[in-house]
């Protein structure tokens, strides 16, 4: 699928050709194919009359989007076309094209089997991005950097620490995501009103079929106007967007000259020859800034009226498709950017020793607390840091041991390698 140059950002070439054009009607197709086969061995319809409707493999997107805007429905005009396609390889068997089905159960299994395929797309690109900050968690556990709080410097902490939870936060976000394509993932079948009525007694032993027809778990009940499963669905996408929209933050931000602690391929400026923009983090960033609108707008529209929404539902492909190509094109450019990340253990040391010993005030404050109260020692290690350093400053208040020892940021990490540890053990 070729990506239209304004959505540039907006998606990525492997989860776009899951949403596009030829893959949608090639899963319309296959809903109404695995229908009629369903049918015909319930000897509901012929067995000629589903293999004519399994013969037409293709449609012409343009026209059928063009109809749908006048019935406000794409399935309408698709089911015409198939029909009259069907009539042309067998008359008798156009008769049994979308037999007993509605338009809602083809557009929202459709849907659906959409994305399963997005699912393996995202999965694939998950698995890259976790497995490369696993990887880069390891090997800097013991390359330390100052943790900064408020955008400023606070106390030391290890790179291979900062890694372990960003890799926590994807694999948890992640988890909940999965487990919600495992419940969203259910056929849509029930007929006019989702009472399956036309199929009389056998409507539920035909949806049983279908549904291992198409390889798809099979609710308890159709679910045409009640979107709890794909809501759940969308907002969890949004919730593993904004978690690697943090990474690329924190990325730009250790990427800024003045901090130097990290740096991506890159990308060069149109008018500085001597800049290297965080061009791939960006995109992440870009990529994941309209998420939350738009997991918003499909909870807008979750009231639906009755047994079928009016322009709520209809809303829904839009904005579905577009988190899933928003979160995969976040994911696919994120992953990208951490495999080609550079790391500089030098300049993390060097900004910890910029600060003057600041970063290690608290480490003061706690030397000398007990022997002042914790009140005097944190007035007595403010005042400290007024000289030109804070070991200069603490040099009459602390034993020659504390002074040699205050401002070495191995000994003041704290549980930072154990928690390093538990965040990459807990996924195992």
């Amino acid at each position: 699928m070729r990506t239209r140059l304004v959505d540039n950002f907006a998606t990525a070439p492997a989860i776009a050709e899951v949403f596009s054009d030829g893959a949608v009607i090639a899963e319309m197709l296959r809903f109404e194919s695995a229908l009629a086969r369903a049918q015909a061995r319930l000897g509901m319809i012929p067995d000629s009359a589903a293999a004519a409707i399994a013969r037409v493999n293709r449609f012409e997107a343009p026209q059928l989007a063009e109809e749908a805007r006048e019935s406000a429905s794409l399935a309408i005009p698709f089911v015409r076309a198939l029909t009259e396609r069907v009539g042309g390889i067998d008359p008798e068997a156009a008769g049994f094209v979308h037999f007993g089905a509605t338009s809602q159960d083809l557009l929202d299994t459709t849907l659906v089997l959409l994305l399963r395929r997005a699912r393996e797309v995202l999965a694939h690109d998950h698995n890259r991005l976790q497995r490369k900050l696993r990887s880069l968690s390891g090997q800097h556990a013991k390359t330390v950097m100052p943790a900064r709080t408020l955008l400023q410097p606070a106390v030391p902490t290890t790179f291979g620490y900062k890694v372990a939870g960003w890799f926590g936060a994807i694999q948890r976000s992640w988890r909940g995501w999965s487990q919600a394509f495992d419940e969203g993932l259910q056929l849509q079948f029930g007929g006019a009103a989702g009472t399956l009525a036309s199929y009389g007694a056998r409507g539920p032993e035909l949806a049983s079929a279908l549904a291992a027809e198409l390889d798809l778990a099979e609710p308890a009940a159709p679910w045409h106007s009640h979107r709890d499963r794909l809501a759940v669905l969308v907002a969890h996408a949004g919730v593993y967007a904004g978690g690697l929209a943090k990474i690329a933050r924190d990325i730009t931000l250790l990427m800024q000259p003045e901090i130097g602690e990290i740096s991506e391929r890159g990308g060069g400026s149109s008018a500085m020859p001597h800049k290297r923009n965080p061009s791939g983090s960006v995109v992440v960033l870009a990529a994941a800034a309209p998420v939350p609108g738009m997991v918003a707008a499909f909870l807008s529209g979750m009231p639906q009226e009755h047994e079928r929404g009016a322009g709520g539902w209809q809303a829904e492909w839009p904005i579905v498709t577009g988190v899933m190509q928003a979160a995969g094109s976040a994911l696919n450019a994120l992953a990208n950017t951490v495999d080609c990340l550079a790391v500089h253990p030098d300049r993390m040391r060097a900004n910890i020793e910029a600060t003057g010993g600041a970063v290690f005030a608290e480490k003061a404050a706690m030397l000398l607390a007990p022997r002042m109260g914790r009140t005097a020692a944190q007035s007595a290690v403010a005042a400290a840091l007024q000289a030109h350093t804070l070991r200069e400053g603490l040099s009459e208040l602390l034993t020659p041991a504390e002074l040699r020892d205050l401002e070495t940021p191995e000994d003041y990490l704290g549980a930072a390698e154990a928690l390093r540890r538990r965040l990459l053990e807990e996924s195992d």
